[in-house]
C-alpha cells in the first residue's frame, strides 16, 4: 500500500542555471517528444512504428524580479552576437520521498523574447518556453 508521506512534493523543487539557484521560478516542465513514422507491413493489418527523432521541450514559470532573461534571450536580435544557449538543472528533493531527482538539460535555447506581460494589481510573472538537445539524469537516488 502507498505510504502517502513518501510522495514527492513540489515545494522541494529547484531550478539552477550556471551554478545559481533561480529562486524566483516556482513551476518547471521538461519533456522529450518521441516522433515516429508509421511503417506499413505486408501480411498484417497492424501498422508498425519507427522512431525517427527526439525533441526536447520545457518551460520555466515564476515571478519576474529582473530584466535579466529579457537581456540574455534578446541578444539574438544582434546579427553579430551569438544566440543565448545555456544548461539548466531541475532538482526535486523532498526529504520524505523515496529519492531525489536531478535532471541536467543541455543546449537550452529559448523560443520567445519575454518583452511585457502584466496586469495592474497582480504579481508579475514570466514564463520562458525553450527547447533543449539531450539531457542527463544526475544522481537519481531511490531508497
Amino acid at each position: 500500500m502507498l505510504d502517502s508521506s513518501r510522495t514527492m512534493n513540489g515545494h522541494f523543487g529547484e531550478v539552477w542555471e550556471a551554478g545559481r539557484w533561480l529562486t524566483n521560478f516556482n513551476e518547471v516542465e521538461a519533456e522529450v517528444e518521441i516522433k515516429k513514422e508509421e511503417i506499413k507491413r505486408s501480411g498484417t493489418r497492424w501498422v508498425g512504428h519507427k522512431i525517427t527523432s527526439l525533441t526536447g521541450k520545457g518551460k520555466l514559470k515564476g515571478m519576474k524580479v529582473t530584466s535579466e532573461w529579457l537581456k540574455k534571450i534578446g541578444q539574438v536580435r544582434d546579427d553579430r552576437a551569438t544566440p543565448y544557449y545555456t544548461e539548466l538543472i531541475y532538482k526535486l528533493d523532498d526529504p520524505e520521498a523515496f529519492g531525489c531527482e536531478r535532471t541536467r538539460l543541455k543546449n537550452v535555447m529559448f523560443d520567445k523574447i519575454p518583452l511585457q506581460k502584466w496586469k495592474a494589481g497582480d504579481i508579475v510573472e514570466e514564463e520562458l518556453e525553450f527547447t533543449f538537445v539531450d539531457y542527463e539524469l544526475l544522481d537519481t537516488i531511490e531508497e
